[in-house]
C-alpha cells in the first residue's frame, strides 16, 4: 500500500524529529547519543517536582510523545512500531528527568511494557532514584481482569496524574491519583479495519461488510466480529457493551479516533453517542480526536471515567501539549434562532398551462439524465453535476403551484430566489444569479441576456472557457433573435459539443490535465443542451 515513509526502520526517529521541528514540539527536546534510545522530554524541566514518564511502542501518535509538556508527561519513551522500548531507554529517561521528588511510570498493561519498565524501575531504585509504577488496564472487551489491555484510557490517567504533579504533590500523592484514575477508567474500541504496520504484503483481515468490537491498538483481532451497520447501530452496540463495565453515576467520556477516521465521521460518532442510553449519564466529553491511535486503523474507542470533582478539575486544567483536546460539557446542542429570511414566494401564484408543461417536462428531462450526467462529471470532476441539476428541478416542481406562471418577470425573480435557497453547487448558484437578474427586466428575453452577463461577471467564465455558458449563451442569443425552441436547442447542442475540444479555463475542469478532458463535453453544458432538447 502507499505510505509516506522512507523505511520502516527509520520512521520512528524521523517522526520524533518531525515532532520536535513542528509547532507542537516547541517545549520539548530528545535525548541523543544512542541509536536505540528514543526519549522525548520537557526542556528546562524543574526536577523539584515529581516527574511523569510513560511510553510504549510507536504507531499510537500523538501518544505518548505528543503529551509531553507542562501539566502532563515529563518524558515519553518511544519503542519501535508496536514494540516496547528497551530497558536502557526507560532507565535513561528516569535518570534524565528524576530529582529528589522522584518519578512515576505510567505503563500500559502489556507483558513487554510491564517487564521492561519494571526492570528499569528496579535498576533506577538501585541507583538511588525514587520510582513508582502504575499499570493501566482499561480495556473491557473481555471484562475487567489482570490480562486487560491498556488502551486510550491511559492518556486520561496521564492527564490526572500530570495535574497532581504540577500542583507540587508528593510522589505518593501523585501515584495515588494515577492509581485511582487507572482503577476507574474503562475503554472499548470498534473498528471497520485492522491496521498495516508498514507491511507491503499486508492482507486486510476484515471484509467490506465486517467490523470488529473490542479490539486493541496493535492490530490484534477484536473480541467479536460483527456486521457493518448504520453508525447509530454501531455506536449503540459499543456503548451497550461498555455500559456493562462502566462505573456508577455521572460520567466523563473520551472519544478517541484510531487513525484513519475523517473529522466529519468523528463528529458524527459523537452525535450518535448522544442518542444512546448511556448519553443520559455523560456530563463531560474529551474529543473526538486522535489521542491514542493504531496507525491507519479505521475505528474509534470510547473511554469512561467517573465525573467526580477531582477528576473533572484535573481534566479541565489547561496544559501545554497541543494534542490534548480539552474537556467540555456534554449535552444538548446550543442553538440560536435563524434570522427571518426574505420570503421566496412574494408574488401571487398564477396559472399558465403551457409554462407549467414546460417546467414539468424540463424537470423530468433533468431527473432522467441525472445518472448519465453524474457519470460524465465523474470523468473530470466530483461526479455530482447530474444530481445538482436534478435536485434543483425537483425543488421547482415541488413548489410549482406557488409560482407566478403567467408573469415571466415575476417567475424569473421567484426562480432566482428558489434556486438561491435550495440549489447546490456552483451551477445552481449561477442559474440563480441569472434568473434573479432576469426578474428585474420587463422583457424576459432581454432579462435572460442580462442575467447571463451577471453569471459571467460573478463566475469569472466566458464563452469558450469550457463551462455551461458555452451551451447557455448561444441558446440565449438564438432566443433573442426570435428563433423557435428547436433552433434554440440546436444552438445549445452545438455549443455543448464544442466543449469536447476546448481547453478548460474556468471551473473545476481547469484543474484537470487537458489529455483527460479530450472528447468529453462539459457536464454543465451537456445538461443545458439535454434540457432544451427535452423541451423540444
Amino acid at each position: 500500500m502507499k505510505r509516506f515513509y522512507n523505511h520502516r526502520d527509520t520512521i520512528v526517529s524521523e517522526a520524533i524529529d518531525g515532532l520536535l521541528r513542528s509547532s507542537f514540539g516547541a517545549g520539548v527536546c530528545r535525548l541523543e547519543g544512542y541509536d536505540n534510545i528514543h526519549v522525548v522530554l520537557r526542556r528546562n524541566w524543574d526536577k523539584s517536582q515529581v516527574a511523569l514518564i510513560s511510553g510504549g511502542g510507536s504507531g499510537h501518535e500523538p501518544a505518548h510523545a505528543g503529551f509531553v509538556g507542562q501539566g502532563m508527561l515529563t518524558a515519553a519513551v518511544c519503542g519501535s512500531l508496536f514494540a516496547s522500548p528497551g530497558v536502557d531507554a526507560i532507565l535513561a529517561a528516569i535518570m534524565a528527568v528524576s530529582g529528589d521528588a522522584g518519578c512515576l511510570l505510567i505503563v500500559k498493561n502489556y507483558t513487554g511494557d510491564r517487564l521492561n519498565f519494571g526492570l528499569a524501575a528496579e535498576q533506577a531504585r538501585a541507583l538511588g532514584y525514587k520510582v513508582e509504577m502504575v499499570i493501566v488496564a482499561d480495556d473491557v472487551a473481555l471484562g475487567r481482569s489482570k490480562n486487560a489491555r491498556g488502551i486510550a484510557g491511559t492518556v486520561l490517567v496521564q492527564k490526572i496524574a500530570g495535574n497532581k504533579a504540577a500542583s507540587g504533590a508528593t510522589l505518593e500523592e501523585v501515584t495515588e491519583a494515577a492509581r485511582d484514575a487507572a482503577m476507574s477508567v474503562v475503554s472499548l474500541g470498534l473498528a471497520l479495519s485492522d491496521c498495516n504496520v508498514f507491511d507491503n504484503d499486508h492482507e486486510p483481515r476484515l471484509g467490506d461488510d465486517e467490523a470488529e468490537l473490542g479490539l486493541g491498538i496493535h492490530g490484534e483481532p477484536g473480541a467479536e466480529r460483527i456486521d457493518v451497520a448504520r453508525l447509530d447501530e454501531l455506536v449503540e452496540r459499543a456503548t451497550t457493551r461498555l455500559t456493562e463495565q462502566a462505573p456508577d453515576g455521572d460520567l466523563a467520556v473520551m472519544v478517541n479516533m484510531l487513525g484513519a477516521v475523517p473529522v466529519i465521521e468523528a463528529q458524527a460518532i459523537v452525535d450518535a453517542l448522544s442518542r444512546t442510553a448511556l448519553a443520559e449519564r455523560i456530563k463531560w466529553i474529551v474529543g473526538p480526536a486522535p489521542i491514542m491511535t493504531a496507525l491507519d486503523m479505521n475505528g474509534f474507542s470510547l473511554s469512561l471515567l467517573p465525573a467526580k470533582k477531582e477528576f473533572v478539575e484535573a481534566l479541565s486544567a489547561p496544559v501545554e501539549p497541543g494534542a490534548w483536546p480539552r474537556l467540555a460539557p456534554f449535552g444538548d446542542v446550543e442553538t440560536q434562532k435563524t434570522p427571518e429570511l426574505p420570503d421566496t414566494f412574494v408574488d401571487v401564484p398564477t396559472q399558465n398551462a403551457f409554462v407549467e408543461a414546460l417546467i414539468q417536462k424540463g424537470a423530468k428531462t433533468l431527473c432522467d439524465n441525472e445518472r448519465a450526467l453524474n457519470a460524465l462529471d465523474a470523468k473530470i470532476g466530483d461526479g455530482d453535476a447530474g444530481s445538482t441539476f436534478a435536485e434543483s428541478a425537483r425543488y421547482i416542481v415541488q413548489d410549482l403551484q406557488r409560482l407566478p406562471l403567467n408573469s415571466p418577470k415575476a417567475l424569473c425573480a421567484t426562480l432566482g430566489r428558489l434556486l438561491a435557497r435550495h440549489a447546490g453547487g456552483s451551477s445552481g448558484v449561477l442559474l440563480s444569479i441569472m434568473f434573479a437578474a432576469a426578474g428585474q427586466c420587463d422583457d424576459w428575453r432581454e432579462g435572460l441576456q442580462r442575467g447571463a452577463e451577471r453569471m459571467q461577471s460573478y463566475g469569472g467564465a466566458s464563452l469558450g472557457d469550457r463551462t455551461m455558458l458555452d451551451a447557455l449563451l448561444p441558446a440565449i442569443e438564438s432566443l433573442r433573435q426570435g428563433n423557435g425552441l428547436a433552433q434554440i436547442a440546436k444552438a445549445a447542442r452545438e455549443g455543448a459539443d464544442k466543449t469536447k475540444t476546448m481547453k478548460a479555463r474556468a471551473g473545476r475542469a481547469s484543474y484537470v490535465p487537458d489529455d483527460q478532458l479530450r472528447d468529453i463535453p462539459d457536464p454543465g453544458a451537456e445538461a443545458i443542451a439535454r434540457l432544451l432538447e427535452g423541451l423540444v
